[in-house]
């Protein structure tokens, strides 16, 4: 895969796929990691004296998160000056960027509002690769995390466009090429179950998160008003329930849940289910199990929040999950942007941890011995 260091940009207008995907509370969109390391990448181009045009994505339809990427551009014009453009591939987009002097940058409007960027298939039909790739010199992937989806902006503008892997994306590969994760114990949250199907089988497994509710909803356990919430945020449908079923052998599961009743915090007993309320959070008896587990592994891979760590009262399954990963002697990998916020929030120096991935999913592929479509597509 050849970097930043392998061309001459001076002058070359540069399509840099970045990955500024946050965390957003309330409709607002949080400063990350992502965004700041984005930044860095922006900044070398700029010295370099290319003419940056900068696509990224932010959370999916239909989702809470997802968003324009207004914001993210006031948070990068902290860090260095780019503007921003409420466009993606119409007339303004395009006048953008055939007026960019060496040296600029700007950024584009989310990804995802353009249905084309999931139909790579569709080659130079597809709207983003058709309108956009005559207007480029070179394609720089500075978003690792996104390189095991096989979306237009990931794996179809490299097949048109000479490529180059960015300094985010450059660092992650390297790290996670050193890291060894045999006898781990997997410390999985977060919210999609379906990808953490690769690592169940006979691995040691702390189950959190909306996928620890997935795990025991595939048990048979009725958790009341969260087995609908999981159907329709995480498509937990039979065929997924059915496949998760399967491989809990090794899977430890909560043992109790914090709720939120009146907006306030309330602790559940496994046997206190189903309950008419949603799920927020572990609970004290699990946290207590989970940390006796971590304290013993020579290894731990942490993916994911345990809960809901933005809403007031509920951070403290993923912070002292967190707390316990930093004071083990084992060594700790920790993967996902959203766990990067967490730390910073729960104010745990990031020198307590091995290695803190802003990538969730490519990292969880990758570790799991799949090659991810985006860096194949550098490659070649």
């Amino acid at each position: 895969m050849k970097t930043l260091s392998d061309f001459n940009f001076k002058g070359k207008t540069v399509l840099l796929r970045s990955d500024l995907n946050s965390n957003v509370v309330n409709g607002k969109v949080l400063l990350g990691g992502r965004i700041k390391e984005s930044a860095k990448t922006i900044k070398e181009l700029k010295k370099k004296k290319a003419k940056i045009v900068v696509i990224a994505h932010q959370g999916q339809k239909g989702k809470a998160t997802f968003a324009s990427l207004r914001q993210h551009a006031k948070y990068l014009n902290k860090l260095t000056k780019i503007k921003f453009i409420d466009d993606l591939i119409g007339k303004k987009a395009i006048n953008e960027i055939k007026n960019l002097k060496p040296g600029q940058a700007i950024l584009l409007e989310n990804l995802r509002f353009e249905e084309d960027e999931f139909h790579p298939q569709k080659g130079k039909k597809n709207k983003l690769i058709k309108i956009l790739t005559p207007l480029f010199n070179v394609y720089v992937n500075d978003a690792f995390s996104v390189c095991h989806r096989k979306h237009a902006s990931i794996i179809g503008f490299p097949k048109y466009l000479k490529g180059f892997g960015g300094r985010l994306l450059e660092k992650e590969v390297i790290a996670l090429k050193k890291i060894n994760l045999k006898n781990c114990l997997y410390v999985l949250g977060g919210s999609k179950p379906g990808d953490y199907l690769p690592l169940l089988k006979g691995n040691r497994v702390l189950a959190c998160g909306l996928f620890g509710q997935s795990c025991l909803i595939a048990k048979g356990i009725d958790l009341g008003a969260q087995n609908k919430y999981l159907s329709k945020e995480v498509s937990l449908n039979q065929a997924l329930k059915d496949k998760l079923k399967k491989r809990l052998k090794n899977v430890i599961t909560p043992l109790d849940f914090g709720i939120k009743v009146n907006n306030k915090r309330k602790d559940l007993d496994l046997s206190e289910f189903p309950s008419k309320y949603k799920i927020f959070d572990i609970g004290p008896k699990t946290r207590k199990e989970f940390i006796k587990k971590i304290k013993k592994t020579k290894a731990v891979y942490m993916k994911g929040p345990v809960g809901d760590f933005s809403s007031k009262g509920f951070e403290k399954g993923t912070f002292e999950i967190l707390r316990a990963i930093s004071k083990s002697k084992g060594f700790s990998l920790i993967g996902g942007g959203h766990l990067n916020d967490a730390i910073a929030m729960s104010k745990i120096p990031r020198k307590k941890f091995d290695y803190i991935s802003l990538s969730g999913g490519a990292l969880l592929k990758m570790i799991a011995g799949e090659k991810l479509p985006g860096l194949e597509a550098l490659k070649k």
